[in-house]
């Protein structure tokens, strides 16, 4: 592309993902798969007006827009909310990771198409999305409600997995060769994390008075820097380059730099991710999406119920009534930027082409429908409690006379 033509695409990239958010927004649909269908509808596999040829032409800004995103979510993890919720979190979060990522590894050998692909279907179907689920408990009043601790505990949990999933997935996405060169490369990827994950526990203090600065202007230009540099470190060491960002978020959110970072690339982080779903839905053909309609759809209900069997765990295992659980269950269905990046990886390792339309059309129905039914979550607390009802009914002894 010359400069014109990729200053046109940009710009109308731009206010294309703009132009469908505000009319979603008006429905109460979250901008994610707005943004993808912009892509869809403005690519070269849709008729009509098409403003880029290909998702590779946007691939650097993609990539930046990924990075930032994974970056603004280090910023909001914190290590010392884990540590405080201690077993329970994790036996929670645990019970969300075994049902839902063990259904999807099941799942994708079910389908039959490889061993690779089942590996990135688990993560699809496993990890929800945090973006998606903070804008419902905060577009529906819910941050202050107590199973709401537990929902944000279960999104750590998750988060925390897929950096580690993400490290030992890469060596084999990449076709690395025999059983020591994998084991060497996911040595390498974990070795590099631990570092990461020392400097976030030991090293705040420092690297806080490294990056402290009272203009603002210097203040971005240096966590972008930081997190540019360690992104790309990441890849050459075998580590996805968002994770490598997550790290640099999670080290900069314990300095006393963080309240202003979290303001500063809160409006870049917006941007540049919806660069980065547009251009996935560039590379979605709608045909290939009718092709997996049905996997799609079976995906959809597994992971439907799969995620009400965790809430009603885990609701239970905290001791929630079932409004909490109806809540817990409905919040965390949503998947989003996780499944997209597993997609994105998937591409550029070149596995089984139906994945990246399965993926999309898998998130598109998902990021619609988890919104809609997490407002209608009192539904399905009343038909809990019906059935608890019942189910007591029938447990009581049958008087003697």
């Amino acid at each position: 592309m010359g400069h014109a033509d990729t200053l046109l695409a940009m710009g109308g990239a731009f206010l294309a993902a703009a132009l469908l958010a505000r009319i979603g927004g008006r429905v109460g649909l979250p901008t994610i798969p707005l943004f993808m269908l912009a892509g869809i509808l403005l690519g070269p596999h849709t008729p009509g007006v098409v403003l880029v040829e290909s998702s590779h032409d946007l691939e650097m800004l993609s990539a930046l827009g990924l990075v930032l995103l994974l970056f603004y979510l280090g910023l909001e993890f914190h290590l010392d909310d884990l540590r405080r919720g201690g077993r329970r979190l994790l036996t929670a979060g645990g019970v969300y990771l075994l049902l839902n990522v063990g259904t999807g590894l099941a799942f994708g050998f079910v389908l039959g198409w490889g061993v690779r692909e089942a590996l990135v279907l688990a993560g699809v179907l496993g990890i929800s999305s945090s973006a998606i689920v903070t804008k419902i408990l905060i577009d529906l009043g819910r941050l202050a409600r107590p199973e709401t601790r537990l929902i944000l505990g279960v999104i750590v949990v998750e988060d925390l997995f897929l950096a580690l999933y993400l490290a030992a997935l890469q060596p084999v996405l990449s076709g690395a060769h025999g059983a020591a060169e994998t084991v060497l490369h996911a040595a390498k990827a974990f070795g590099f994390l631990l570092v990461l994950a020392a400097v976030a526990r030991f090293g705040t203090r420092l690297v806080g008075q490294l990056i402290a600065v009272r203009d603002s202007e210097l203040l971005v230009v240096t966590f972008l820097g930081v997190a540019v540099l360690v992104a790309g470190v990441s890849e050459l060491v075998g580590v996805a380059d968002a994770i490598g960002a997550f790290m640099v978020g999670l080290i900069l959110a314990g300095t006393d730099s963080a309240p202003r970072i979290r303001e500063l690339v809160h409006p870049l982080r917006d941007a540049f991710a919806a660069i980065f779903f547009f251009a996935f839905g560039l590379a979605i053909d709608p045909g290939d999406v009718a092709s997996v309609v049905m996997p799609v759809a079976a995906a959809v209900v597994l992971t439907i119920v799969m995620n009400l069997v965790a809430g009603l765990v885990v609701a239970r295992l905290h001791g929630f009534g079932a409004p909490a659980a109806a809540n817990v269950a409905t919040t965390l269905l949503a998947r989003g930027e996780f499944a997209l990046i597993l997609g994105a990886m998937a591409a550029a390792a070149g596995l089984d082409r139906r994945l990246a339309p399965f993926i999309a059309g898998y998130v598109l129905v998902l990021a619609v429908l988890g919104p809609i039914i997490a407002d209608r979550s009192a539904w399905l607390a009343r038909a809990l409690t019906a059935m608890r009802r019942v189910v007591s009914k029938q447990a009581e002894p049958v008087a003697i006379r």
